[in-house]
C-alpha cells in the first residue's frame, strides 16, 4: 500500500465521544476529513449537531447521537444504534470527560465517585463493548484522549501572577494518570484480536487564559506555545488508520515538549 493511502479512513466507521469541545471539534474534523463515517455522541446533542452540520456542508458523513456516560444502558444503546446504522465499528475515540466541580481534595467521597463513574468506569464499559464488536471483524483502533496532567503533577509556577490553580483537585490528575495504564491493559487484552489501543496526552490548549499564565506555560514548552485548534488532527488520523498498524499500548504526549523538558 502507498504510504499516503495508508492514512485514509475511507470505509471505516468511527465513534467519538464528545465532539463539541476544544479537543472534540478538531478530532471530529480529522476523522471526517480522512474519510471515516463518523458518529459523535454526548448528552448535549444540540451542540454536537452544530458541529455535524458544519462538517456535512463540506461533504462529511457525520451523525450526532445521544450518550450519557453515567448511564450504562445509554452506552449499550449507542453501540447498538451505530451497528444498526453502519454494521460495524472500526475506531473508538474516548474523548468525552466531565470536569469535577470540586476545588481541592477536601471533599466527600461521593463527589469524587460521580466523576470516577463518568471518566473511568464508563471508559472501561465503552471500550469493552466496542472491543467485542471489533473482535468480530478482526481488528480496530481505540484512541484514549488523556492529558499532560496524567503524566505530571501540577506546576504552581504556571499560575504565578494569576488567580488560577489556587486549590487544585486530585481527581483529574488521578483519572488521566489511570488512563495511561488502562491503555496498556486494554492493548494487552485486545491485542490478540487485532485491536490496537493507544493514548495521546495533549498539552495546554490556548483558550484566552490570562496573559501571565500563557507566558508561564509557553516558557515550559519546547516549542514556546500552547496547543491550537489543529494540533491533534494529524496524530488522531495516524492512530486511527492503517499507518499505525504495528503501534499499540503507547502513550504519546502531544504537548509541544512540555513533559520532556
Amino acid at each position: 500500500m502507498n504510504v499516503l493511502n495508508s492514512f485514509s479512513l475511507k470505509g471505516k466507521v468511527a465513534l467519538l465521544t464528545g465532539g463539541a469541545g476544544l479537543y472534540g471539534r478538531q478530532i471530529a474534523e480529522a476523522l471526517v476529513e480522512a474519510g471515516a463515517t463518523t458518529y459523535i455522541a454526548s448528552r448535549n446533542v444540540a451542540e454536537l449537531e452544530k458541529v455535524a452540520e458544519a462538517l456535512r456542508t463540506e461533504g462529511g458523513d457525520i451523525t450526532a447521537l445521544p450518550l450519557d456516560l453515567e448511564d450504562e444502558d445509554s452506552i449499550k444503546t449507542l453501540i447498538a444504534e451505530i451497528l444498526k446504522r453502519s454494521g460495524r465499528l472500526d475506531v473508538l475515540v474516548n474523548n468525552a470527560v466531565t470536569r469535577c466541580a470540586c476545588g481541592g481534595w477536601d471533599q466527600p467521597m461521593e463527589v469524587f465517585d460521580r466523576s470516577l463513574r463518568i471518566n473511568a468506569s464508563s471508559l472501561f464499559a465503552l471500550t469493552r463493548l466496542a472491543g467485542e464488536e471489533m473482535k468480530k471483524q478482526g481488528g480496530g483502533s481505540v484512541i484514549n484522549i488523556g492529558s499532560y496532567m496524567g503524566l505530571l503533577g501540577p506546576d504552581p509556577l504556571n499560575y504565578a501572577g494569576t488567580d488560577m490553580g489556587v486549590n487544585p483537585s486530585p481527581i483529574y490528575f488521578y483519572e488521566k494518570g489511570g488512563m495511561v495504564n488502562f491503555t496498556r491493559f486494554a492493548a494487552s487484552v485486545l491485542g490478540p484480536h487485532g485491536i490496537r489501543v493507544n493514548a495521546i496526552h495533549p498539552g495546554g490548549f490556548f483558550n484566552n487564559q490570562p496573559e501571565a499564565f500563557v507566558k508561564n506555560y509557553n516558557a515550559n514548552t519546547m516549542l514556546g506555545r500552547m496547543a491550537n485548534e489543529s494540533d491533534l488532527k494529524g496524530v488522531i488520523v495516524f492512530l486511527a488508520s492503517n499507518a499505525s498498524s504495528y503501534l499499540t499500548g503507547t502513550n504519546i504526549p502531544v504537548d509541544g515538549g512540555y513533559t520532556a523538558k
